[in-house]
């Protein structure tokens, strides 16, 4: 035990001495600094880990070659159309107004009404013209009367114009005076002026009353044309004013059995639109229905509506049925082209472009570079013109897993398919029209 003591000793003093220092360390300490170690050792075998995984994962990008949409060009029947919308109008619409004033006394007709040319539309009091007609008839009659005075003044003074003349002859110029014979003759002239102005008043006289009685008659409204009243603008008791312009009382249209359809054609459409090309076009109020039309005129007369250029365009479209009616909005299709048992591609084939492909080197020239991770990359495009007919373009075709350029000549297009020309293409052949990356994700 002696020994013991002895044995321990030293351990006893260094201990103290430890304490002494400050440098003694506890049992809590030692196991504090053991669970910081493990932690740390820990932490850095999940880092390898992570950088382990991201080095495959940026290799297996790179390795990775573009996966490819594709879609066939095929055989069959290509049919280019043009879409344009507008309204429906009657082959001829009449306005029907009036020239005189007064109030309305009766009106004959309503909405609807089936009228024949001359029929009564409506009628104004008439009591003013006819008043206004007894009076030029009573003018007429007193210019008339002047004229038979003018005249019985003329006969007169050219009685008396002679009769001094003979007898001035007679006395070989002694009787009468040249001043009485003078006097005379200015006399006669007065009153065969008198007797002009006073037909001339007659036939003034004459043209008032005329005027009256055409007011009169007008007065009366009556039909231009066999039609339907589309409009009925005024209403008994309505007091009328056409000093300026002539209001509009009734609108009519000659027949809805033959109707025009006016819609407005786009400039960049409007050469291929002709006359006698065929059409169909739907209403609002016949969803499930297409009605038939022809091309019946392309008028050269531009319009242009917040900067958008269009040409208008006239269909002429059968409405036996009368289903059809004025105003209505219609969309139509104008069949412009048609290509039979033709090669087609998809329009997408010709926008696409592959993908530009990057240096490697770039990517994994740096440790860094390649710890780092980094978004998938997109398939870059570029997107080209629409088809253009008749030009050079180019398509690519999917052989092997790999993109082959292929030149071809384009014709017609309705947007969606594209007619070839001329090219290495066949039908059956897969021509890409988009890239897929494999590792994006959603």
């Amino acid at each position: 035990m002696a020994y013991d003591s002895r044995m321990n000793a030293p351990h006893a003093g260094q201990d103290d001495i430890a304490k002494t220092l400050g440098l003694a360390t506890s049992t809590a300490q030692r196991n504090w600094r053991n669970r910081r170690w493990r932690r740390w050792g820990g932490l850095a075998a999940v880092v390898t880990i992570g950088v382990a995984a991201l080095l495959l994962w940026n290799a297996g990008e790179r390795g990775a070659a573009p996966h490819y949409q594709t879609q066939e060009a095929r055989r069959g029947d290509l049919t280019v159309m043009v879409t344009a919308t507008g309204n429906l109008q009657p082959t001829n619409q009449v306005d029907v107004g009036i020239e005189v004033s007064g109030t309305v006394a009766s009106v004959e007709v309503d909405y609807n009404d089936a009228v024949r040319v001359g029929q009564v539309l409506a009628r104004l009091d008439t009591s003013r013209l006819e008043a206004q007609a007894h009076k030029a008839e009573a003018g007429l009659d007193a210019a008339r009367a002047r004229v038979t005075q003018m005249q019985a003044t003329l006969t007169e003074t050219g009685t008396t114009l002679a009769r001094l003349r003979a007898m001035h002859k007679k006395t070989g110029g002694k009787v009468p005076s040249q001043q009485d014979l003078d006097t005379a003759d200015a006399a006669f002239k007065r009153a065969q002026t008198e007797v002009a102005s006073a037909q001339a008043a007659v036939a003034e006289s004459a043209a008032t009353l005329k005027l009256t009685q055409t007011d009169l008659t007008k007065a009366v409204i009556r039909s231009p044309i066999d039609g339907i009243v589309l409009v009925r603008a005024v209403e008994p008791g309505q007091t009328l004013a056409a000093s300026f312009q002539a209001p509009v009382l009734f609108t009519l249209a000659e027949d809805l059995t033959k109707m025009e359809l006016h819609v407005d054609v786009d400039e960049a459409d409007v050469g291929q639109v002709k006359q006698g090309q065929t059409a169909t076009f739907s209403v609002d109020a016949y969803p499930d229905r297409r009605f038939p039309a022809q091309v019946a005129q392309v008028r050269y007369g531009a319009q242009a509506v917040e900067g958008v250029t269009t040409y208008k365009t006239v269909l002429n479209v059968d409405n036996t049925d009368l289903a059809l009616r004025p105003g209505m909005t219609a969309t139509a299709d104008i069949l412009v082209q048609k290509v039979g048992d033709a090669l087609l591609i998809p329009n997408a084939a010709l926008r696409f472009t592959p993908p530009a492909q990057t240096d490697a080197a770039t990517d994994t020239g740096s440790v860094v570079g390649m710890l780092l991770p980094r978004p998938p990359r997109s398939a870059s495009k570029t997107y080209t013109q629409e088809p253009n007919h008749g030009a050079d373009q180019r398509v690519w075709a999917l052989r092997d897993g790999q993109a082959h350029e292929v030149a071809i000549k384009v014709g017609a297009t309705n947007g969606v398919l594209t007619q070839v020309l001329s090219g290495a293409i066949e039908p059956g052949m897969a021509l890409i029209t988009d890239v897929v990356n494999p590792t994006a994700t959603p």
